[in-house]
Formats: structure tokens, C-alpha cells, sequence
């Protein structure tokens, strides 16, 4: 096997989220929810939790899992970035990645395969919020052509401390004309 090559049962594999994954992406999320400020959540939501909320958008917003060997080690979704109507056209991306995926590609292979999905859509414009400092997740934005817009401070109080939280956007079109339905 040469150097940079994957034996075949490593190979990653990214697919369309069911409700059968349900549980392994609340258990992804559910320590990020428990001991870090990555999530402003405070308590780890349920696998049933977690399966009402990819039952609320997969009809109209991707979510993604990725797979090494059989077993779900990071997940991606858009969801809406506003309940009022006109703002329909515009979504907010979530990456989480198990601890042993981490930087390790997975990320970016979810975000390029979400963002090839988003671009089939009549989504205009992605957003992502990234509790600061967090330097893996901005390099990852930014490479992709996300721009930062603003950073709230002192906007969310977790573990004991306030945290800042950065704002990146990416446009998908110039211009979108009218927007479709």
C-alpha cells in the first residue's frame, strides 16, 4: 500500500442521513453539548431529539453522515437560518465530527459534499457561526470561500466563561435573480 492511500475498509463514505442515525450523531453531539462551548445547547439532546430534528428539514435541507468501517464518525446539515418566510433562501451549516475524526479531512469532505447538494437547491446564501477561538473550523470556512461577516461578543455564557461566536457567509450566486420557490 503507498503513502497517502486508505486500505478499502478505511475508506470514507458520505451519505444522506436517516432516522436510523439517530443515535450515533447524538452521540457525537451529545459530548460537544456536555463539555465544550461549541454548542450553546446545555444538555445533550436524546436520539429520539435528534431524529425529530432531521424529521423537521431532510425534506427540504440536507443532512449528511460520513462512515469509516461501518460506523457514523461525523455528520453535516443546513438548516434554516431564520423562521420568517423571507429569509427562506438562506441557511446555517453544522459540522460535528466524533474525537477520533477530527483532523483528519472529514470535515472538509462533509462541507464540499453538502455544499455541492445546497448549490442543487434554490438556497442563495450559507451562513456558519463558530464559537471563538476555534482555528480547525475558521481554516475550514474560509477555505471554502467563506467570508467573515461580524463576530457577537460575549454572546453565549458556557463552562463558566462568556464566549465570542465569529460569522462566516458564503454567497452562492452573485446574482440570484428572483428567487425560486
Amino acid at each position: 500500500m503507498g503513502h497517502g492511500h486508505r486500505e478499502e475498509s478505511d475508506a470514507l463514505s458520505i451519505r444522506s442521513a436517516t432516522a436510523a442515525d439517530a443515535a450515533a450523531v447524538a452521540a457525537i453531539y451529545g459530548p460537544v453539548v456536555a463539555s465544550t462551548p461549541a454548542s450553546f445547547e446545555t444538555e445533550p439532546p436524546t436520539a429520539e431529539e435528534m431524529a425529530r430534528r432531521m424529521d423537521a428539514t431532510t425534506s427540504t435541507h440536507p443532512w449528511l453522515v460520513a462512515e469509516q468501517q461501518g460506523q457514523v464518525v461525523g455528520y453535516a446539515y443546513v438548516a434554516p437560518a431564520h423562521t420568517r418566510a423571507a429569509y427562506r433562501w438562506s441557511v446555517e451549516v453544522s459540522i460535528y465530527l466524533g474525537e477520533h475524526a477530527r483532523g483528519r479531512g472529514i470535515g472538509g469532505a462533509l462541507l464540499d459534499d453538502l455544499l455541492e447538494r445546497v448549490r442543487a437547491t434554490s438556497f442563495v446564501t450559507v451562513r456558519a457561526g463558530t464559537t471563538l477561538p476555534n482555528d480547525a473550523s475558521v481554516r475550514l470556512f474560509e477555505s471554502r470561500g467563506f467570508a467573515l461577516v461580524g463576530i457577537f461578543h460575549k454572546t453565549g455564557y458556557k463552562l463558566g466563561r462568556w464566549h465570542d461566536v465569529g460569522w462566516w457567509e458564503l454567497v452562492l450566486s452573485d446574482d440570484p435573480g428572483p428567487p425560486r420557490p
